[in-house]
């Protein structure tokens, strides 16, 4: 299994930030995202340690009011 690999953040000439993950961690039976293509947030806290955290985009769900 592999839980951590050496990526990278760069940006590119038009100014948009990529991270790249690479191939062996992503084809991990137990990597979180499977789909081709989903949405996903990205956070850090200013100041503080050099780390970006990734989680899956989920749209907020409306509850009716009855």
């Amino acid at each position: 299994m592999v839980y951590e690999g050496k990526g990278r953040v760069f940006k590119r000439k038009d100014g948009k930030v990529l991270i790249y993950v690479p191939k062996n961690m992503s084809d991990d039976s137990m990597f979180p995202f499977k789909d081709d293509s989903i949405h996903v947030k990205i956070r850090f806290t200013p100041g503080g340690r050099k780390e970006l955290i990734v989680e899956e985009w989920k749209e907020p769900t409306t509850s009716a009011h009855i």
